[in-house]
């Protein structure tokens, strides 16, 4: 047990440099190792690498991220209780979710009581879960001391998810037309309008690659054809296919965009979406972040005017890159059907929750049981 253990929070005193780092050693730890009774050799060793390489790619750099710094926000909250976060405690681990439920303690970047909602919760006890996994043992998310308390958080502190606002087929118009027909004009008007008609997330946009397998971090790739171009997406549902069909006119086609920017900016290897050299002039190696993307619609939202009688703060909060797919959802005059196979749901429900234009009474119960 650490000595100071039933002291208050500030009279903890800071970790050392030596003590961070070997902290972070241990959360940088791999998981993956030959079993002891098993004699090492170069090949085997080989082969550990190979298999820490398919365990980092079970899932995506966003997610590794998220769950990486959830577990050094619960390391971190155990340290200030005195307390260790292995093995797991399902008795821990309900009071960590309960603090952070109710904002008891503090922040650890911020001076200020903060709870967060229920949403980030159960994705800070999914990264812990997949945290213990990697490290042999299992969190048992049925126990009681989590279930229960988690139940009651959810009961007391859920609401119905806040939707970011969909750029409809007018506001996606005004957007584009804020660009400038220079190198970085021509890129940034084929993300939003790929985006846009696509119905594709930021980060499938800017993991595109010309061909297939031209690199490692390659999420995808596409052809063009006369009828438009057809993008093959490795996405949160696996594999599919999403065809771009193109537009009505140049300024506006998604597939001609697309088209000005790989002639102009010269790429026809790797990564579609690149960095741009500070003079404009030269397109870069390096694959833009999905930042970039979200950053972008924010900009163009504000420049094109749209929801101008709103403060700024407001309408930058009110869209984000889930925008476009909310957008192409609630602007396309088709089956639902067809929207649903194009954004990759698996459900029609989930798609319905796009649609923020779709008539919600186009079927009335109501009159058809006879009242």
């Amino acid at each position: 047990m650490n000595p100071t253990d039933g002291k208050s929070i500030s009279s903890r005193p800071a970790l050392s440099e030596d003590e961070r780092l070997d902290e972070r050693k241990r959360e940088r730890s791999e998981p993956i190792a030959l079993p002891d009774h098993v004699a090492g050799s170069g090949r085997l060793d080989r082969l550990v690498d190979t298999a820490r390489d398919y365990a980092r790619a079970a899932a995506s750099e966003n997610t590794l991220k998220a769950y990486a710094k959830d577990w050094a926000h619960f390391a971190r909250w155990c340290r200030m209780k005195g307390a260790e976060p292995l093995p797991p405690s399902p008795e821990m681990i309900g009071l960590y979710l309960a603090d952070l439920a109710s904002g008891s303690s503090l922040s650890p970047s911020k001076s200020a009581k903060r709870s967060l909602s229920v949403s980030t919760i159960d994705r800070r006890l999914s990264g812990l879960a997949w945290n213990y996994a990697q490290r042999g043992f299992t969190l048992d998310r049925k126990n009681r001391h989590i279930a229960t308390v988690l139940a009651g958080i959810k009961r007391k502190h859920a609401r119905p998810p806040v939707q970011k606002e969909a750029i409809l087929a007018e506001d996606i118009l005004a957007m584009v037309a804020t660009l400038p027909y220079d190198l970085r004009g021509l890129r940034d008007r084929a993300i939003l309008l790929l985006g846009y008609a696509g119905g594709l997330r930021r980060s499938e946009i800017v993991s595109l690659d010309v061909h297939k397998d031209d690199t490692p971090e390659s999420g995808g790739w596409f052809e063009i054809m006369e009828e438009g171009a057809l993008l093959t997406l490795d996405a949160k549902t696996g594999w599919r296919e999403v065809e771009i069909g193109r537009g009505s006119k140049d300024q506006t086609c998604p597939v001609h965009a697309l088209e000005q920017w790989l002639h102009f900016a010269k790429i026809d290897f790797g990564p579609v979406f690149v960095g741009i050299s500070r003079d404009g002039k030269r397109a870069r190696e390096k694959r833009l972040n999905d930042k970039h993307v979200a950053r972008l619609i924010k900009r163009t939202v504000l420049d094109a005017g749209i929801r101008s009688e709103l403060p700024d703060k407001e309408r930058l909060a009110m869209f984000s890159g889930h925008s476009l797919r909310a957008g192409l959802a609630s602007s396309a005059e088709v089956d639902e059907r067809y929207v649903q196979k194009h954004l990759g749901h698996a459900s029609a429900e989930m798609t319905r929750r796009y649609q923020r234009r779709r008539d919600r009474f186009r079927m009335n119960l109501t009159k058809a049981a006879g009242l």
